[in-house]
């Protein structure tokens, strides 16, 4: 195995392992508080369209602030097809259904055809540095759909402070957020 895929493993599990001590009361604060800490920021104030993900149970929480905004900001959410992210407009909390990998949940709409609108992406990672390069969970899902995205729309990795380490392992292939927002 490749020395920086090898780092990339070893300090997946290091984190996994750090989240795991966080409850789920504590979670709950944090998540609160660093969604908070977005509806405060001017880039999110402007947008009108924003790429963000329907969280999982080990992730910053973002399904209260999908819903409490719905409505006012036009939200696009992925859906995992293969090896690739599709990305899905969500217009109601209906449309959610059980996406085919992971069980997380999709909205059950056609996929957004012209990406040019999304001015804000608001991305997970299991991993971040002080530098804004991000480390997904290994299968490039994020990287690739980044790649694709407007040079102006403004990327927001989201985490855990447990999350942030100081220097990252980086690929040619792995897209820097322009700001790491983590609680």
């Amino acid at each position: 195995m490749c020395d920086i895929r090898k780092k990339k493993k070893d300090l997946r599990k290091k984190i996994k392992k750090l989240k795991k001590d966080i409850t789920d009361q504590k979670r709950e604060v944090l998540s609160n508080s660093l969604m908070e800490k977005i509806e405060n920021l001017d880039q999110f104030k402007k947008s009108k369209t924003i790429f963000i993900f329907w969280s999982m149970d080990d992730e910053v929480d973002t399904r209260g602030f999908i819903k409490k905004h719905l409505g006012k900001k036009r939200f696009i959410l992925p859906s995992i097809k293969g090896n690739d992210l599709i990305l899905k407009p969500l217009d109601s909390l209906d449309q959610l259904i059980d996406g085919e990998q992971f069980n997380i949940p999709e909205p059950n709409s056609e996929p957004l055809k012209n990406l040019d609108a999304i001015d804000l992406a608001i991305i997970p990672g299991v991993a971040f540095d002080i530098k804004g390069n991000r480390m997904g969970r290994g299968r490039g899902f994020y990287d690739r759909i980044l790649n694709l995205l407007p040079k102006t729309t403004e990327k927001i990795g989201i985490c855990y402070q447990c999350q942030i380490v100081e220097d990252l392992p980086v690929e040619s292939f792995d897209i820097p957020m322009d700001t790491v927002i983590y609680s």
